[in-house]
């Protein structure tokens, strides 16, 4: 059990200092981004606001995923992981991961059209690709999840 306390502990580390660059990049780095885009491409200013927002969104996501998976840790601290507690906060990470993947295929659709070199549709693609295993793989877990938490619910009645 010292080894799960250390590995929650150094994973809440990482979870904070993830969560601080996301913010940095959300407030910051992004916006600031494409602001310097618009100003040295004038020719390309008016994706200025798409992309920021795009980004924003994406940032997003990713953050949603870093909280649920700060509130499945402290489940997993009270013994508490297989409970319909957790299967919200999966849920949650499920629905991040589509809503990024709902966006993404739009956003390799717009370009895959509009392309003239097909480096980015195809580098679009394989993110497009990848996503959607982790959403599937976090599906199947969500699945697993759910019938590990129903074995605990029947062993604790027999019990």
């Amino acid at each position: 059990m010292l080894t799960t306390q250390r590995a929650v502990l150094a994973l809440r580390v990482f979870l904070v200092l993830l969560f601080g660059i996301l913010v940095l990049f959300q407030v910051i780095s992004l916006p600031g981004q494409f602001a310097h885009m618009a100003q040295e491409s004038p020719d390309l200013a008016y994706l200025r606001w798409p992309l920021t927002a795009v980004s924003v969104f994406f940032v997003l996501c990713v953050q949603v995923v870093v909280v649920s998976t700060w509130k499945l840790l402290g489940l997993v601290e009270a013994d508490r992981i297989f409970s319909e507690a957790s299967l919200r906060w999966v849920d949650a990470i499920v629905w991040a991961i589509t809503a990024a993947w709902a966006v993404l295929v739009a956003l390799f659709l717009y370009v895959g059209f509009r392309a003239d070199d097909p480096g980015l549709p195809l580098l679009l693609f394989l993110v497009v690709i990848g996503v959607a295993v982790v959403g599937l793989l976090m599906v199947v877990m969500r699945a697993l999840l759910r019938q590990a938490t129903t074995l605990r619910t029947d062993m604790e009645a027999v019990i």
